[in-house]
C-alpha cells in the first residue's frame, strides 16, 4: 500500500472514447476501401504484396509505423525517465541498420523475385533450412505481437480505466478485419495514417508538458541536474545495460535482425515497383525513425522535469514503470477532454500497425513456405481465400498470445530481447547465405541451431536471474514533495529475507546486456556455420546463381580484378550467360547471373540494360512476373 496520497487523476470521459473510436473506424474503413477497390484483382500476389507496384511514400510511412509500436510510445519515455537520455544513441544504430539493409540484403531479395524471405533459403540451401527458419520466424512474431497487444492495454487500463480485455480484443478484431479485407495495400495505407496520429500525439504531449514544466530551458536544466543527459558512456563492459557500445553495436545487431532479414520489412520493400523505390522508402523511413525516437526521448525528459520531486512510481501511484506515460498524459490533460483520447489513439496506432504487419507477414510466410509446398497447384481464387483465412487464424492467435505477455516484465526490454534471441540467429543464417558462397546446407542448419541455443540460453538465463542493480544503474528518483498519507506506516519494518542463491553464470553470462542477445546468436550462427561447412565440404561457387550472392569484396578489391575474382569463390559474377536454374527448385525466379549494380564498375551499362528486370530509364531493377524472367 502506498504511503503517499495520490493526486486525483481523471479517467476517460465520453470525448476521449469518441476520439479513440474514430481511430478504429478510420482503420477499418481503409480495409473496406481497398477490399472494394481491388475486388476484381483476386490473385494472392495482389493480396499479399500489393501486386508489387507500391511507391516509396506509403511504404516509408508503413515501415516506420510498424516498428515504432506502442512499445516505443509507452516504453521509451519510461526508459529515459528512469535511465537517462542515452537511448537517443539508437539513432546511430538505426543509421547502420538502414544502410546495411538497403545496400546488402535488399538487392539480393529484390532481384530474386521472392515473396517470402525464406524462399531465398531454399534457393540458396534447401527446403530443410527454409522450413526451420520459417518456424522460428512464426514463433518470434507471435511472441512479440503478444507483447505489443497486451502491454499498452494493461498500462492504459490501470491508468485511464480503459477496459483491459476490451482493448485487447478490439485491437485483434480491427487488425484482422482490415488485413483480411484489404491485404497489404490496406495495411500500408493504414500504417501511413497511424504514423501521422502517432507523431501528432507525441507533439501534443511535448508542447503541453513543456509549458507546464516552465519551458524547454527549465526541462533541460532539470534533466541535467538529474543526470539524465549523461549520454556518452564508453565503458566496454558487456554486462552494463546501456552504454555507447551496447546501444550502437548491440542495438545495430538487434535492429538488423528486425530490418535486414525480417519478413515484415522485406515484404514491404519487394512490394515496391522498383528496387530504387524500395531503397528510397528505406532511407525515408530512417528519417521517420529519427523523428519518433527524438519525440519519445524528449517526452521522457519532460516527464522527469514534471515529476522530479514526486515520482509516481516510487510513491506507489502506479504499479509499473510502463504506466508512467499514460499517467502523465491523464495528469497534464485532466482539464482538456478528448486530448487523452488522442494519446491513447497514438499508443494504439503503434499497436495496430505492428499487429497488422505481423498478421500480414505471418500469412504470407505460412502460405508461401508451408501451404504452397504442400498444395502447389492451387488456383488463384483458392490461394486468395486461404491467404485471408490465414490472416483470421493469426489474428486470433496473436490476440490470444497477449495473455502470456504479462510474465515478461518491462515492454522495451522484453520486445527487444525476443527480437534478439530469434532475430540474431536468423541474421546470421542469411548473412552466411548472402556473403559466404562456401557455406553448405549442413553448415546453415547447424549454425542456425547453435545461434538459437546460445541466444536463448543467455536470454532465458537473464529472465530467471536478472542482472544486479550495479549493472543496470537506474538513476535516482525522488518523492520529496509527495504528500505523506500516514507517518506511522513509514516506520513499519519488514523482516529481512535471505538472499536467493545464484549460480556461477548469473553474474556473468546471464547478466549480459539484453541488446547483445542478437549479436551472440548471429556470431554463433556464422562461426558454427563456416566451421561445419569446411568440415563437411564447402559448396562450389560455380553451382550458385550469382543473383543469390552479394560480392562485398568488390568494395575492397576494386584495384585488383584478379584478387576480386579469387574472392568470389567460384561464383560467376562476371558472366551474363549463367544458368541460374541449375540445381535450384522450381521456385527459382531469375535466369540471369545479374551483376550487382551497387558496384557500378563490375559490368557496363550496355550489358546491364539487357538484363531481365533491369529498367534503364529508372536505372533500377523493377518487379516482373516469374514467367517473363524465365
Amino acid at each position: 500500500m502506498s504511503n503517499f496520497i495520490a493526486p486525483e487523476i481523471n479517467k476517460f470521459v465520453v470525448w476521449d472514447y469518441v476520439v479513440f473510436a474514430l481511430l478504429f473506424l478510420v482503420c477499418a474503413s481503409i480495409g473496406v476501401f481497398f477490399a472494394i477497390k481491388g475486388r476484381k484483382k483476386k490473385s494472392s500476389e495482389e493480396f499479399l504484396v500489393g501486386g508489387k507496384q507500391m511507391s516509396y511514400g506509403p511504404i516509408a510511412f508503413s515501415l516506420t509505423s510498424s516498428f515504432m509500436s506502442a512499445v516505443t510510445v509507452l516504453g521509451t519515455p519510461s526508459e529515459v525517465y528512469r535511465y537517462g537520455a542515452a537511448f537517443v544513441l539508437f539513432f546511430l544504430s538505426y543509421t547502420i541498420v538502414i544502410i546495411f539493409t538497403a545496400e546488402l540484403f535488399l538487392p539480393v531479395f529484390y532481384r530474386s523475385g521472392i515473396t517470402s524471405t525464406y524462399e531465398y533459403l531454399e534457393l540458396r540451401f534447401n527446403k530443410i533450412v527454409r522450413l526451420a527458419a520459417t518456424l522460428i520466424y512464426i514463433l518470434q512474431t507471435i511472441l512479440y505481437t503478444g507483447i505489443v497487444v497486451y502491454a499498452p492495454s494493461l498500462a492504459l487500463n490501470q491508468v485511464t480505466g480503459f477496459d483491459l480485455w476490451g482493448s485487447v480484443v478490439a485491437t485483434g478484431i480491427v487488425c484482422t478485419f482490415y488485413c483480411t479485407l484489404g491485404g497489404l495495400k490496406a495495411v500500408v495505407w493504414t500504417d501511413a495514417f497511424q504514423m501521422v496520429v502517432m507523431v501528432l500525439g507525441f507533439v501534443t504531449v511535448l508542447i503541453r508538458g513543456t509549458i507546464l514544466s516552465g519551458g524547454s530551458t527549465k526541462v533541460w536544466e532539470d534533466a541535467y541536474e538529474g543526470s539524465r543527459l549523461s549520454i556518452f558512456d564508453f565503458d566496454v563492459d558487456p554486462l552494463r545495460r546501456h552504454t555507447f557500445w551496447t546501444i550502437v553495436v548491440g542495438g545495430a545487431f538487434t535492429w538488423l535482425g528486425l530490418y535486414g532479414v525480417n519478413q515484415s520489412t522485406i515484404q514491404r520493400c519487394i512490394s515496391c515497383k522498383s528496387e530504387k523505390h524500395a531503397k528510397i522508402a528505406l532511407y525515408l523511413n530512417l528519417l521517420g525513425l529519427w523523428i519518433v525516437l527524438v519525440c519519445a526521448v524528449f517526452c521522457g525528459l519532460v516527464m522527469y522535469s514534471h515529476y522530479k520531486n514526486c515520482d509516481p512510481w516510487t510513491a506507489g501511484f502506479i504499479s509499473a514503470p510502463d504506466q508512467l506515460m499514460p499517467y502523465f498524459v491523464m495528469d497534464i490533460f485532466s482539464s482538456m477532454p478528448g486530448v487523452p483520447g488522442l494519446f491513447v489513439a497514438c499508443a494504439f496506432s503503434g499497436t495496430l500497425s505492428t499487429v497488422a504487419a505481423s498478421i500480414n507477414a505471418l500469412a504470407t510466410v505460412t502460405f508461401e513456405d508451408l501451404v504452397k509446398q504442400c498444395l502447389p497447384n492451387l488456383s488463384e481464387k483458392k490461394s486468395t481465400w486461404i491467404s485471408k483465412g490465414l490472416c483470421i487464424l493469426y489474428g486470433a492467435l496473436c490476440t490470444s498470445m497477449a495473455a502470456a505477455a504479462s510474465l515478461l516484465g518491462g515492454i522495451v526490454q522484453a520486445a527487444l530481447s525476443i527480437h534478439g534471441m530469434c532475430g540474431g540467429p536468423m541474421l546470421g543464417l542469411f548473412t552466411l547465405g548472402i556473403i559466404f558462397p562456401c557455406v553448405n546446407w549442413k553448415g546453415a542448419i547447424v549454425g542456425l541451431l547453435t545461434g538459437i541455443t546460445l541466444a536463448f540460453w543467455a536470454g532465458i538465463g537473464s529472465f530467471i536471474y536478472p542482472a544486479p542493480a550495479t549493472k543496470t544503474l537506474p538513476l535516482e528518483l525522488s518523492t520529496l514533495n509527495c504528500t505523506v498519507a500516514n507517518t506511522t506506516s513509514l516506520l513499519t519494518t519488514v523482516a529481512p529475507t535471505a538472499a536467493s542463491s545464484r549460480p556461477l553464470l548469473a553474474d556473468t553470462w546471464y547478466s549480459l546486456s539484453y541488446l547483445y542477445f542478437s549479436a551472440i546468436g548471429c556470431l554463433g550462427c556464422a562461426i558454427a556455420g563456416l566451421l561445419i561447412s569446411f568440415l563437411t565440404g564447402p559448396t562450389r561457387g560455380e553451382d550458385i546463381p550469382p543473383v543469390l550472392i552479394k560480392p562485398i569484396c568488390n568494395l575492397f578489391c576494386f584495384w585488383s580484378e584478379r584478387l576480386k575474382t579469387l574472392l568470389w569463390c567460384g561464383v560467376r559474377h562476371d558472366s551474363q550467360d549463367v544458368d541460374c536454374e541449375k540445381n535450384l527448385p522450381t521456385v527459382t525466379t531469375n535466369k540471369t547471373g545479374t551483376e550487382d549494380i551497387t558496384f557500378k564498375n563490375s559490368v557496363n551499362e550496355e550489358k546491364r540494360s539487357q538484363l531481365p528486370g533491369y529498367n534503364p530509364e529508372e536505372k533500377s531493377y523493377t518487379n516482373m512476373n516469374r514467367e517473363s524472367r524465365l
